[in-house]
């Protein structure tokens, strides 16, 4: 079974940058939808970002495009999640998962979530 466990998380003030790293283990996930997805305090799981399998396929939520960028390094087995322009309502807890079923936006398609990493942004 995929494990994943993300990294890169960070408190940074508003306007600055953090890389996620999302590494799985116990299973290839080259051949998965990949996708990024957070939790702030008292929402609900929102998509973030969304990978194809060979990556040139990305989905965006509209609240982040044009100011985060996922990627993949499937010989890493790893998925990036690049976040600039950061703003404060970006805080939350960051979640990597695996897209098992249904579409790539809802949360309930996803599964192997990982741990998460908290991302703060102050004003």
């Amino acid at each position: 079974q995929v494990q994943l466990v993300e990294s890169g998380g960070g408190l940074v003030e508003a306007g600055d940058s953090l890389r996620l790293s999302c590494a799985a283990s116990g299973g290839s996930i080259s051949s998965y939808v990949m996708g990024w997805l957070r939790q702030a305090p008292g929402k609900d799981r929102e998509f973030v970002a969304g990978i194809g399998r060979y990556g040139s396929s990305r989905f965006y939520a509209e609240s982040v495009k044009g100011r985060f960028t996922i990627s993949r390094d499937n010989a890493k087995n790893t998925v990036y999640l690049q976040m600039n322009s950061l703003k404060p309502e970006d805080t939350a807890v960051y979640y990597c998962a695996v897209l098992t079923g249904g579409v790539y936006y809802m949360p309930s398609g996803y599964s192997y979530w990982g741990q998460g990493t908290q991302v703060t942004v102050s004003s």
